[in-house]
């Protein structure tokens, strides 16, 4: 019985040895590839289009996969809930529009905020932490709401507002993000922006493809329908560059 009893709390000090030893390792993979997917973006939320040839621009297609990020489930559930607590109040007090100063949005309501409750500071901390290293920010986080029934037409945003990194928290709806070249406008790719996804543009994507949301009638990603709701963007943006806001 004392052998066994010896054996027994010798196998069960191995199982606990061994256990930890698991459970970290797999917990380190999964914060490696967290890590990856927020670095480079996951490409299974980016699609070329076919009018996009394969074997034309193969360089531009490299840069622009670089510079269009997507990372799904950037935030959870209860960070959502909590970003949305922060901004509804004055959103609620707004009318959506239909006539935006440079015709780029319809069906929108849009505000800035620069405090935020301590869940949602963190939330917008980790956010910035993957803009360029030495990057200045706007103080102000732009609050985009688009109704279930509006959209935003092609466009580049203005230089003067904003500078080389945009990115944007996906929240109440997924959408489809649609990027088109301005010089050759048969090259084009869509990014899924699935619901509390985060999505990073800067240098080519930012500078030489517009971009729309896609109203809901349009709203496909490889084949398949996105049910489009409203959705509420919550974007940091660098600030101007200088030599080039005029």
């Amino acid at each position: 019985m004392l052998t066994l009893s010896l054996l027994r709390n010798s196998t069960l000090r191995l199982l606990f040895q061994q256990l930890p030893k698991k459970i970290t390792t797999e917990c380190g993979s999964e914060k490696l590839l967290k890590e990856k997917v927020e670095a480079s973006g996951d490409p299974n939320y980016i699609e070329f289009l076919p009018s996009w040839n394969p074997d034309e621009e193969v360089d531009l297609r490299a840069d622009v996969s670089r510079h269009m990020r997507v990372i799904p489930d950037f935030v959870n559930e209860t960070e959502e809930a909590a970003l949305l607590a922060d901004v509804e109040p004055k959103l609620k007090r707004m009318r959506y529009e239909y006539d935006h100063w440079d015709n780029a949005i319809e069906g929108y309501r849009e505000t800035e905020r620069d405090s935020w409750s301590p869940l949602c500071s963190e939330v917008l901390s980790r956010v910035r932490r993957l803009f360029p290293a030495g990057a200045s920010l706007l103080p102000q986080v732009h609050v985009l709401d688009l109704a279930a029934a509006g959209h935003i037409k092609p466009h580049i945003d203005a230089v003067r507002f904003c500078g080389n990194t945009i990115a944007g928290l996906c929240l109440l709806s997924s959408a489809v993000m649609r990027l088109t070249h301005e010089k050759k406008p048969h090259i084009q790719l869509d990014a899924l922006l699935e619901r509390r996804a985060l999505y990073i543009m800067s240098g080519v994507a930012r500078y030489e493809f517009s971009h729309a949301v896609l109203g809901g009638e349009h709203s496909f990603f490889r084949g398949k329908r996105v049910i489009r709701g409203r959705r509420v963007a919550v974007i940091c943006r660098e600030q101007p560059d200088k030599s080039t806001s005029g």
